[in-house]
């Protein structure tokens, strides 16, 4: 007896060429391809006692620096204790590694009155040398400020202290942003103070 068989529907996966699909639709909830699958990155910004300030979603394979400048404008700094006045949204100095070492980055900075330490990558100091006179004199760089950088990479180990956040198990950014809120909220109450030394719990 013949066996009928219904015509498949849809159409078909496009697994020859995957990057002409991600070019025509945006990036969903904050998931991207990298080597590992699917993955997540967290921007943030922290103050020196390595508390988030500002946290920011992309994709896993998405660039920091795409997202340097939407970080910084986010930045808002209550008055301390016993203080009146607007909240602070320019930091003093911002400390970054290599990759923001851009001219864009460096502009925006500069316009705000922020001061940059930034190292700069083998490749820029090569191209600026090679231009002469023409490749203007190097930006200011404090290799002693450059030491406190380490406190994002803390305030990063501080949020991967939770599960939660350590691994995405949401499917909703907005709902894997909260748990970032939650464990930033815990982390300010475990260390309320105004103190800004360098020593941090």
């Amino acid at each position: 007896m013949p066996l009928s068989r219904c015509p498949p529907r849809g159409a078909s996966a496009n697994d020859k060429n995957p990057d002409a699909l991600d070019a025509k639709r945006p990036e969903r909830e904050g998931l991207g391809r990298s080597r590992g699958g699917l993955s997540t990155k967290i921007h943030l910004a922290a103050d020196g006692r390595c508390r988030p300030l500002v946290t920011a979603l992309t994709a896993g394979q998405r660039h920091d620096s795409l997202v340097f400048t939407h970080v910084l404008d986010r930045v808002k700094v209550l008055p301390g204790r016993g203080r009146r006045g607007r909240s602070r949204t320019r930091p003093d100095r911002v400390l970054a590694d290599k990759a923001y070492s851009s001219r864009a980055a460096r502009s925006y900075l500069r316009r705000r009155g922020i001061r940059a330490t930034i190292p700069q990558p083998k490749d820029q100091v090569g191209h600026r040398k090679r231009r002469g006179s023409h490749g203007g004199r190097p930006p200011a760089f404090d290799p002693v400020a450059y030491k406190d950088r380490n406190t994002v990479e803390r305030a990063v180990n501080k949020l991967r202290q939770f599960r939660a956040v350590a691994t995405r198990y949401d499917k909703r950014a907005y709902v894997y942003q909260g748990s970032i809120h939650v464990a930033t909220i815990r982390i300010w109450l475990n260390d309320p103070t105004q103190n800004p030394l360098r020593d941090t719990p």
